[in-house]
């Protein structure tokens, strides 16, 4: 397929979509996943003969979408950890009430572009993309407590900002 115009365009065309919404949930910035996604379709199809079958072709090409958003925000010295220093308490229990808040999706979209880099980074990587913390942990080279806490301060920033939407 490597090297195949047609089959690197079915296969764009079939996953593009998905691997957009990834890059713009993860940098927030529609500009920035447009050239994201187009970076990581070229770096993956110039990897095509490296496709080893472990995975399925979605699974593979995911990990390189993330591993170049990653990479992106890295070089623009996204601070990720944001007050690690505040933890308090055990970052494993979740203790918001979350009580009977309706949302909606479109609202709860919102809420997440709305989040600090580093939130929304970690809260998109465990939420929506389904990576553990310890996966997070060695992606961002952060403590897998951090992770943690940084996602629990993620989940309560958006829930703020949805009560603010309700008042």
């Amino acid at each position: 397929m490597q090297g195949d115009a047609g089959a690197q365009y079915r296969l764009y065309a079939l996953y593009s979509r998905a691997m957009f919404n990834i890059c713009f949930r993860m940098t927030g910035s529609q500009e920035d996943a447009e050239d994201l996604l187009q970076d990581a379709f070229v770096s993956a199809f110039g990897r095509l003969s490296g496709f080893r079958f472990e995975s399925s072709f979605g699974a593979w090409l995911k990990k390189i979408v993330v591993n170049t958003c990653i990479n992106h925000l890295k070089k623009k010295r996204v601070d990720l950890v944001l007050q690690e220093e505040m933890s308090d308490g055990n970052p494993e229990v979740d203790e918001v009430d979350y009580g009977d808040i309706e949302m909606k999706a479109e609202q709860v979209r919102q809420a997440v572009e709305k989040l600090p880099d580093g939130y929304r980074i970690i809260f998109s990587l465990y939420l929506l993309e389904g990576y553990d913390h310890k996966e997070i942990s060695e992606i961002l080279g952060i403590s897998e407590s951090t992770s943690k806490s940084q996602f629990l301060r993620a989940k309560q920033k958006i829930k703020e900002i949805l009560e603010s939407h309700e008042r």
